[in-house]
C-alpha cells in the first residue's frame, strides 16, 4: 500500500536581496495511514518550511520548489491554488505553534471553528455551531457550549492550543501537522496537549507529522524520527531505534542536551557547541562540520547523503565517520563521557574519507 504522504526530493529556495536562503535542500520522507512521524531539529534547520510548503503556505513570487509531495497519489506541489484550498483544512490540517496569533482576536472562538466547518461543507450555522462545541468538549474545554462565545484572549494558553486542535480535527482530516504545538506552554499543559495529540490520533486513526526541537516531545507519541539540520535529513529511523542506537554527532547533541531525571540536580546542560550555519552560505562538505568534536578534514570537503546503516534495516544516517566508530563513540557518551574524551578514547581512523 501506497504511503498517504510521500515527500520526494523536496527543495525550498527563496531568492532574497542577501542571496538565494535554500531552506529546505532535498528532503524525503514518508506517513503511512494512522502512524506518526517526528521533524526533529533546531531553528532554521528547515522543519517549518518543508511542512507548510505541503500546505501551500510558501507559494510567493521568490520562492522556487522542486521535487515532489505526493498526498494519496497526487502531487500538491503542482495543484493549482484553488484545488490546494480544498484540500487545505479538509483532508490536511496543521496546528500553528502560536495560537494566539493564529486564532483572529476580533472574532469568537464559536464563530472561527464555525467557519472551518463551513468553508469545505454545507451545513447550516446551527449544524456548524454544534460540531464545534463537540469538538472543544472532545479536546477538554469544561462547558464547551458556552465557551463558543469566548473570545480568544479570554482562554488560557494551553486552551487556546486545544481550540487550535479542535480547529485543526473538526473536518477529521486524513493528516494533520502539528507545528512547535508545545513550545509556549508549560510542562504540565504540554504533556496534556501530546497525550491529547495521541490519544485523538487513536480514536480517529488520523495520520500526524509533529515538527519540533526536542527529541523529548515525540519520545513517547511518534512511530518514526527524522532529524533536520541546515535544510536536510541527516538521520531517519523508526523512533524505537533512533533512541536505542542513534547514528549521528547531530543526533547525539540533541539527546544529551534533554535533562535526565537521574542526574543531579545542579549538573549544568550539556549544548551543542557552535550555532546552526546560515542557509544562504552553507558549509563546504558535511553542513555539521564546524560543530562536530568529531570532524576529520576530509569532512569539509565531501558531501555525504543518506545512507542506510549496516545491521539496522529501515535506519539512515548522512555522516561521513564508519559504522563500527559511531557506535563506539555513542556507547562512551552515554556512558558519561564528554565529546573530547570520546575521541580520545576512539580512533577515528575508521572514518570514511
Amino acid at each position: 500500500m501506497a504511503p498517504l504522504l510521500e515527500v520526494r526530493d523536496l527543495s525550498v529556495r527563496f531568492v532574497t536581496e542577501d542571496g538565494v536562503v535554500r531552506a529546505v535542500d532535498g528532503v524525503s520522507y514518508e506517513v503511512d495511514v494512522g502512524r506518526s512521524l517526528g521533524i526533529v531539529g533546531e531553528s532554521g534547520s528547515g522543519k517549518s518550511v518543508s511542512a507548510l510548503t505541503i500546505l501551500g503556505l510558501t507559494r510567493a513570487k521568490n520562492a522556487h520548489f522542486s521535487g515532489q509531495v505526493l498526498f494519496e497519489g497526487r502531487d500538491l506541489l503542482a495543484l493549482p491554488a484553488e484545488e490546494l484550498r480544498t484540500i487545505r483544512g479538509e483532508e490536511i490540517a496543521m496546528i500553528f505553534q502560536d495560537p494566539l496569533s493564529s486564532l483572529h482576536p476580533f472574532h469568537k472562538i464559536g464563530d472561527q471553528l464555525v467557519e472551518a466547518v463551513r468553508a469545505h461543507h454545507d451545513v447550516s450555522k446551527a449544524a456548524g455551531r454544534e460540531r464545534a462545541a463537540e469538538m472543544l468538549s472532545m479536546v477538554g474545554i469544561p462547558d464547551a457550549r458556552r465557551r463558543l462565545s469566548s473570545y480568544p484572549h479570554e482562554f488560557s494558553g494551553g486552551m487556546r492550543q486545544r481550540a487550535m486542535i479542535a480547529m485543526a480535527l473538526i473536518n477529521e482530516p486524513k493528516l494533520l501537522v502539528a507545528d512547535e504545538p508545545t513550545t509556549a506552554l508549560d510542562v504540565t499543559v504540554q504533556a496534556q496537549i501530546l497525550e491529547l495529540i495521541q490519544r485523538l490520533q487513536q480514536e480517529t486513526g488520523t495520520a500526524v507529522i509533529m515538527i519540533t526541537h526536542d527529541l523529548g516531545v515525540v519520545a513517547e507519541i511518534t512511530h518514526d524520527i527524522a532529524v533536520m539540520y541546515a535544510g536536510r535529513v541527516v538521520e531517519r529511523a523508526s523512533t524505537a531505534d533512533l533512541f536505542a542506537a542513534p547514528q549521528h554527532p547531530y543526533t547525539w547533541g540533541l539527546l544529551r542536551s534533554i535533562p535526565r531525571m537521574d542526574s543531579p540536580r545542579d549538573e549544568e546542560l550539556v549544548p551543542i557547541e557552535g550555532r546552526p550555519p546560515s542557509l544562504i552560505n552553507r558549509p563546504s562538505g558535511c553542513a555539521f562540520h564546524p560543530r562536530c568534536p568529531y570532524v576529520r578534514e576530509a569532512h569539509k570537503q565531501v558531501d555525504p547523503r543518506l545512507e542506510p546503516v549496516p545491521g539496522l534495516p529501515g535506519h539512515d544516517v548522512a555522516c561521513l565517520l564508519a559504522p563500527p566508530v559511531r557506535a563506539e563513540l555513542w556507547k562512551r557518551l552515554e556512558a558519561g563521557d564528554d565529546p573530547e574524551r570520546a575521541r580520545a578514547a576512539v580512533p577515528l581512523g575508521g572514518a570514511a574519507e
